[in-house]
């Protein structure tokens, strides 16, 4: 009986990643035609090949805790935006932010035009990784701030109800109702970690910092207004258009880190598409799964995992601003903290007799 309900299970996990095998094998048969058509020769092909699979686990190492904060947003929204951002979202965040992203850097560094930047990629790839590298600072302070905020404001809300680290939680709601709390803390953390680096780079650092501070709150901002206007017009429908504002901004923030960091393995950009485009699939499928099998529900400490993740990825940005730190180092904390809450969340359901089954 057990091992039928494990087949069940399997094959039932299997089925929310159908999509993500295929892109999977579509993606890496991809990837070995590009090293063919590059190298010519049958190693060039496999390297090639190799990169592209490494760089999906590696998409996928630093998203989890992506999939979580999208399957926390998503319970929440209408069906219809669910659809949509299951589906136009995933579209954006492929090749919105794992091609047009790298592209728009390089327009913006070194002001040519969007072509110049895509013939710069195919021609002159070591010249295109020098300039996303010099604008990795601008990139860091931008999103770990952002993150940071995400982060923050999961804790400090006065009704939460839920404690992982009860003696830091706990405090942290008790401080909540203090408005602007939230930006205090990112500002200090962003003036600590300012001193650290030379006059010049300092000044770029806050700056870039103080417009990420700003997106956060002007999202949270537009998508309250927007699904305002939404509920009036539908009767009372939430987690509208405001909230697929939200995550689009917030999935741009966790890219930043996978597609610098691709950099370290190859100089290709439509490698790099192709290994991070397979990881994002794995992502969304990862968030369909833990919003149709009520996961954030059944493993109650596992989004707390995630936040404290999402708050160490910023704090790695911020650092990463002048010291460099591996991203496998990256993608296993994340990984541990989540794997961490995981634990707790099941020893907390067997010693209450919480049922897992779903």
């Amino acid at each position: 009986m057990q091992t039928d309900n494990a087949a069940a299970s399997v094959k039932g996990m299997l089925h929310y990643f159908k999509w993500a095998f295929i892109v999977t094998v579509i993606g890496l048969m991809l990837g070995a035609a590009l090293g063919w058509q590059m190298t010519g020769t049958v190693g060039g092909m496999l390297a090639v090949f190799f990169i592209c699979a490494v760089l999906a686990v590696l998409e996928i190492s630093l998203s989890f805790d992506n999939a979580i904060v999208n399957a926390n947003k998503l319970k929440d929204m209408t069906p219809k935006w669910q659809h949509r951002f299951l589906t136009w979202g995933i579209v954006i965040a492929v090749f919105g932010m794992r091609i047009v992203f790298p592209l728009l850097i390089v327009v913006i560094a070194a002001k040519i035009g969007p072509w110049q930047a895509m013939v710069l990629a195919a021609s002159e790839p070591e010249e295109y990784a020098r300039i996303m590298h010099d604008a990795h600072l601008p990139i860091a302070a931008f999103g770990g701030t952002f993150l940071m905020m995400v982060g923050l404001s999961f804790f400090f809300d006065h009704e939460k109800e839920v404690h992982w680290v009860r003696w830091l939680e706990r405090r942290m709601q008790k401080y909540a109702t203090i408005r602007g709390i939230e930006v205090a803390i990112a500002l200090v953390m962003v003036l600590v970690f300012a001193r650290f680096l030379e006059p010049a780079e300092s000044q770029i650092f806050f700056k870039s910092a103080i417009w990420g501070l700003l997106t956060f709150l002007l999202v949270e901002v537009l998508g309250g207004l927007l699904d305002s206007s939404q509920e009036m017009m539908t009767a009372g429908a939430k987690g509208g258009i405001g909230a697929f504002l939200y995550l689009e901004v917030l999935d741009a923030s966790f890219s930043f880190d996978g597609v610098i960091g691709a950099f370290a393995l190859t100089q290709n950009l439509f490698v790099i598409a192709i290994g991070l485009g397979i990881g994002a699939m794995y992502v969304r499928s990862m968030t369909i799964m833990l919003v149709e099998k009520g996961t954030l529900t059944q493993y109650r400490f596992l989004e707390h995992g995630a936040f404290y993740a999402i708050i160490a990825l910023s704090l790695i940005m911020f650092l990463q601003s002048f010291v460099h730190i591996p991203e496998v180092i990256t993608g296993l904390g994340g990984a541990a903290l989540i794997g961490v809450s995981l634990w707790s969340s099941i020893r907390w359901n067997r010693v209450f007799g919480v049922s897992e089954a779903h």
